[in-house]
């Protein structure tokens, strides 16, 4: 694991090199869905304090186990009933995509004393089989999420279609840099455009290439997934 660890650090600092862009300025999330806490600590040990999980409980009990110095990000849908076990664990919960789910984790940040940054994610490809706000509905949807007290708006995110070809996935990483730079221009209150959750392991490049502050790589580091959780 140590090898693709440092394979994907190169990879990004390339990819960085060619935009003309500072790799300090592209963070790495180890996705680390289904994988037990042995591989993380691996990575951990490697360096990694940035980790990404799908599942709330898988989230929940790895931080639990795990050094406190993790940055923990929640990248998979969240239901509206599961918001109380991820405010105050998740540094970063990238997946909100409704006012009703932002309503919720700001109700459960009130009430826990604790500000939540979060990202708005949007369907960027218009998949139905994928969540996230439509394309053109986020600023609608922003806007509303913008007045919330205790969460702070700090960018976008999305999930792109799955291609063989990463060149396939280029256009949709443009529109939603396109998307953060036309918000970042509205100077919305309580609004960042700083962070731009964008790419995967089989086309980061690509979006690190477009604009990409954060890249959500797995399979690339942990190997090929497991799945031995069920979700509380």
């Amino acid at each position: 694991m140590s090898k693709n660890l440092d394979l994907v650090s190169r990879n990004i600092a390339k990819a960085c090199e060619r935009a003309g862009r500072d790799k300090a300025d592209v963070t790495l999330i180890a996705v680390s869905k289904t994988k037990p806490v042995s591989m993380l600590m691996e990575a951990y040990r490697h360096g990694c304090r940035q980790f990404g999980e799908n599942k709330v409980q898988e989230l929940s009990q790895k931080y639990e186990e795990m050094p406190k110095d993790i940055q923990w990000h929640m990248i998979g849908h969240l239901q509206r009933n599961k918001v109380k076990y991820v405010v105050g664990k998740a540094a970063l919960i990238h997946s909100v995509d409704s006012l009703k789910l932002a309503e919720e984790i700001s109700r459960e940040a009130v009430k826990k004393q604790l500000e939540v940054s979060i990202l708005i994610e949007v369907n960027i490809a218009n998949e139905e089989s994928k969540y996230g706000v439509a394309l053109s509905d986020a600023e609608k949807l922003i806007h509303g999420a913008a007045l919330l007290p205790n969460i702070h708006i700090q960018g976008l995110m999305a999930i792109a279609p799955y291609v063989e070809d990463p060149e396939e996935n280029r256009h949709y990483f443009t529109l939603l840099k396109q998307l953060s730079v036309d918000i970042k221009q509205k100077n919305i209150d309580n609004v960042n455009m700083n962070v731009l959750s964008m790419g995967m392991t089989g086309d980061y490049l690509t979006a690190i290439e477009e604009g990409a502050t954060h890249v959500r790589v797995g399979t690339g580091i942990f190997g090929e997934r497991h799945y031995p959780f069920q979700d509380i």
